[in-house]
């Protein structure tokens, strides 16, 4: 009994840590990306997303082979590899590319506290889509949300660029498209598996990803791997290390701390997220954190915490 007990401990330990891990990978996402553009104006969100897959590809090529092998899993029908395509698609392509175009125009930590609200869209389509009755408790988080969100976005009001709009236009529509792919994905985690989902629709969108790089940049796609050496160092180090500690890693360490710790307690966990963001933008970007920006980022935590813990 007592040995049961200390293994049941260990794992909910090893599960809060995975989780951690995960959401300080994501967290770091938007800080790497806006280093990225900083270190050469001539970057744009396609070439760094491409230079990121490109990276991150073979590690998930590895894993679907390895699960595979190890499994001895079926194959995919024709039906599931429709999902997985269109998933892969809309959550890790089309919301990714959004994402990364709003943060040429918005701060990382603006850009976290809006794709943070992905859970209450979630709600918000399950109540529109499958008439699930949204009660006093969960509107009210709802509502402290978007005035969270309301007050960081007036408070980069009085800094922001002309792009602040247009930038905070495309991060909520990354928001809402992953909020789709939440949605989704939780059949198709529990038909054929969180690790081979995750390997599976990454793979989807790098793929798409670089066709997308090879369309818009025409015959200069030898760019992508033949920059000269001071922007290599620069460049392609943060996309190597947004491939690495913000993609693979956060992806297969919220995978299987979930399967530990359950999805509830990973979303308490992942209410952390902004608030690293909040401060390692203020350290490596120098971006101010205001009264009013940490509250309104309060609100958004609390109000997401509450709507997490809704069982959809």
């Amino acid at each position: 009994m007592r040995k049961q007990h200390s293994v049941e401990q260990r794992n909910l330990v090893i599960g809060f840590a995975l989780v951690l891990l995960g959401a300080l990978g994501f967290s770091a996402k938007a800080i790497l990306v806006k280093l990225a553009y900083a270190a050469n104006p001539e970057v744009d969100a396609i070439f760094l997303m491409a230079l990121r897959m490109l990276f991150a590809l073979p590690f998930f090529l590895l894993v679907a082979v390895w699960h595979n092998k190890k499994t001895q899993a079926l194959p995919l029908d024709k039906k599931q590899w429709a999902v997985v395509i269109v998933l892969g698609l809309m959550g890790y392509y089309l919301a990714s590319y959004l994402d990364f175009i709003g943060l040429q125009y918005i701060s990382a930590g603006l850009e976290r506290v809006i794709i943070f609200l992905y859970p209450t869209f979630v709600v918000l389509f399950s109540a529109l889509f499958y008439r699930r009755k949204i009660t006093a408790r969960v509107g009210i988080a709802l509502g402290l949300s978007y005035i969270g969100t309301l007050l960081v976005f007036i408070e980069h009001l009085s800094v922001a660029s002309s792009g602040l709009l247009l930038g905070s236009g495309f991060v909520l529509g990354s928001a809402v498209i992953f909020a789709w792919f939440v949605m989704g994905s939780g059949v198709m985690t529990l038909r054929i598996g969180s690790a081979r989902f995750t390997a599976y629709t990454m793979t989807v969108a790098s793929v798409a990803t670089l066709v997308h790089f090879a369309v818009q940049h025409g015959d200069n796609f030898s760019r992508l791997l033949s920059l000269p050496y001071s922007e290599w160092q620069r460049v392609y180090y943060l996309a190597l290390l947004m491939a690495i500690f913000s993609t693979v890693l956060p992806a297969f360490f919220m995978n299987a701390g979930i399967r530990r710790i359950g999805a509830g307690s990973a979303a308490i966990i992942s209410t952390t997220g902004p608030i690293v963001t909040l401060v390692l933008a203020y350290l490596l970007l120098d971006e101010a954190i205001t009264s009013l920006q940490l509250m309104g980022t309060l609100f958004v935590l609390a109000g997401v915490y509450v709507v997490g813990r809704v069982k959809l």
